[in-house]
């Protein structure tokens, strides 16, 4: 499973870098927090929502604190997409928040 650090996204986002951010918390948790430009999809509904998601594009994976998003991570990976898991989720993140 591929992984990147919350510095190494915030330093991708600082540099104006195209970037694909899939939350994969609770609406609840994400209206509290998140980083600007997300999309929601919560881990229950990743299943039915996937096909909404391009093959040809890099999704990064985010939750609360990486193991909600290392599990769909590593579910999207098999069904063939290109995925990389945030390590330390939202608890690590220090970035701007929306």
């Amino acid at each position: 499973m591929k992984e990147i650090s919350v510095k190494e996204l915030e330093t991708l986002l600082d540099e104006g870098k195209e970037v694909n951010l899939i939350d994969v918390r609770e609406v609840d948790e994400v209206a509290t927090e998140k980083i600007p430009g997300v999309i929601n999809i919560p881990l229950g509904l990743l299943e039915f929502r996937m096909h909404e998601l391009d093959k040809s594009k890099v999704y990064i994976m985010i939750c609360r604190s990486g193991g909600r998003s290392g599990r769909a991570t590593q579910f999207l990976e098999s069904q063939g997409y290109n995925v990389i898991n945030m390590t330390g989720g939202m608890l690590a993140w220090e970035g701007k928040v929306e």
